[in-house]
């Protein structure tokens, strides 16, 4: 079963289309986006236990550092490229966004958002970082470089020109859901944006 958040990116990716998806996993995404969108796609992936899953589950995967840039695609080469929860692990997050819309007409992108309340709550009472289920790892371990928010992110998008196409977020807790969409800064646990040049 996917998640919820990948459940809401597919009505986003156009029926038969050309899907790239950078740090792919186990190709899970694009196999279901395969099956129900009838899309013809790649991954990228730098894992070689996940590129083994993806070459088992019948993915095309190519082993590639997203944080090398994609020069080795040409411009509009992809309908959609897609992104869920990589951004905060790259080192340059900004450069790899203006990448995808290069390679693809339009991109999607989804991350923890660590404005949301609970990890501000948890921050401030027990003066420590947040170990959750979402953000799993202790401060010293984790693959989380850059944390960011949502307004942080819609401030990029301002900054670069990129039009926010659609926006969902998600959140696992049954109050937070209404909320979340009148304040996403705060109530959201997960953002997912369509965007475009």
């Amino acid at each position: 079963m996917l998640r919820i958040d990948l459940d809401i990116l597919q009505q986003w990716v156009p029926l038969s289309s050309r899907v790239l998806d950078l740090g792919c996993g186990d190709g899970t995404l694009l196999k279901s986006l395969e099956e129900n969108r009838h899309t013809e796609g790649y991954g990228l992936e730098i894992d070689p236990e996940q590129i083994t899953a993806c070459i088992a589950r019948g993915v095309n995967v190519i082993e590639k550092n997203i944080n090398e840039g994609l020069e080795n695609f040409q411009n509009k080469s992809f309908d959609t490229v897609l992104m869920t929860y990589s951004m905060q692990v790259l080192h340059r997050p900004d450069l790899v966004v203006d990448e995808m819309l290069r390679v693809g007409k339009e991109c999607i992108v989804t991350f923890p958002n660590f404005g949301n309340i609970r990890t501000r709550i948890y921050l401030m009472v027990r003066g420590r970082m947040p170990v959750t289920k979402q953000l799993s790892h202790q401060w010293y371990d984790t693959p989380n470089i850059h944390f960011c928010t949502v307004k942080d992110f819609e401030a990029l998008c301002g900054e670069k020109g990129i039009k926010i196409l659609h926006r969902e977020t998600v959140t696992g807790h049954r109050p937070d859901r209404q909320l979340s969409r009148f304040w996403p800064n705060m109530f959201a646990e997960t953002a997912i944006y369509h965007l475009s040049k």
